[in-house]
């Protein structure tokens, strides 16, 4: 598909509004300003960069802040996210799987400077994992797509029933349902199932923080920080964890492991009150006792750029 159209979704361009109030910096720290100032320099480097490049290319390009994005993205052919992971994570609950997208990591993590401020504060910038491009490539990536050198990759992204009714959100990294105050327990049972009508033999019961489930995408964010393992970019696999589960006994090892596309898991919810996050913070959704939600895989797929094909497209030439 030839790509003429372009939507250019940006991170806000001053994302810390808080460095400067009635004239003086609520950051006292000098090190610390100076790190978030240089931040928001060279993520609005970026976007000018970016939009640079663009106005050179033979498409038709709108920017727009991923702040006012309020509605599904159609009638274009392909969305370059200019900011980080979240961005693009943002960015994924308005797109089906007929609109390809890019990341361009617009403020990558410096390992020096991590290394030099590791003793004063944490001074990571963006991971980018799902960004396939940055400032330094992003003109020949972006050539590598117009004229059809690359291709995007099927990412698969978690589908939700709540009470047997399809929920429009689809995470791209992962969920976690649990009680909304993070100090009280959450009670549930889940069985895994076959979509044939089959299910595994036991029903697992839980007193625990919550429970997590991720795409392969989100397998190298909090599941991994939990201790969950890193799978392949493009499987279609879910992995789940039980979070600190309160005295699992003979069912602990049940309470971490993954299920296939052609299986689901069924939850039954115990708590008076409990909420999904999808993909952190992006959507959330009540749930209260009594109610069962029904996970899998079988969301559209999101059409990503991935930097693992750009390499691999490199490598033929």
């Amino acid at each position: 598909m030839a790509i003429r159209k372009l939507l250019l979704l940006l991170k806000p361009i001053d994302p810390y509004p808080f460095l400067q109030t009635e004239g003086s910096s609520l950051i006292k720290n000098p090190q610390v300003l100076k790190y978030l100032e240089s931040r928001c320099k060279v993520h609005r480097n970026a976007i000018n960069f970016c939009q640079e490049i663009l106005s050179k290319k033979p498409v038709e390009w709108k920017p727009i802040s991923r702040n006012d994005l309020s509605h599904p993205i159609r009638d274009v052919d392909m969305v370059i996210t200019v900011g980080g992971d979240g961005t693009l994570l943002h960015a994924s609950h308005f797109i089906d799987d007929s609109v390809p997208v890019l990341g361009v990591n617009s403020d990558p993590t410096q390992a020096q400077e991590v290394e030099e401020l590791s003793d004063q504060f944490d001074a990571s910038r963006s991971t980018g994992h799902l960004c396939a491009a940055t400032v330094n490539n992003f003109e020949q990536v972006l050539d590598d797509i117009l004229f059809g050198r690359v291709v995007p990759s099927k990412v698969s992204r978690i589908s939700l029933k709540l009470n047997s009714e399809l929920l429009l959100s689809h995470a791209l990294n992962d969920i976690l349902i649990a009680h909304p105050c993070p100090a009280a327990v959450s009670r549930f049972s889940f069985k895994i199932k076959n979509k044939n009508g089959e299910s595994s033999p036991k029903t697992v019961n839980c007193r625990s923080s919550g429970l997590r489930i991720c795409t392969a995408a989100g397998s190298t964010a909090a599941m991994q920080s939990a201790g969950g393992f890193v799978m392949p970019m493009l499987s279609r696999d879910l992995q789940f964890m039980v979070r600190e589960p309160i005295s699992p006994g003979l069912t602990a090892p049940l309470m971490h492991s993954a299920f296939k596309p052609d299986q689901f898991m069924d939850v039954n919810w115990y708590s008076d009150h409990g909420t999904i996050y999808i993909d952190g913070c992006q959507v959330q959704h009540s749930v209260q006792l009594g109610d069962t939600i029904e996970i899998s895989s079988d969301a559209p797929v999101l059409n990503v750029f991935l930097s693992h094909g750009i390499s691999q497209i490199k490598s033929r030439y």
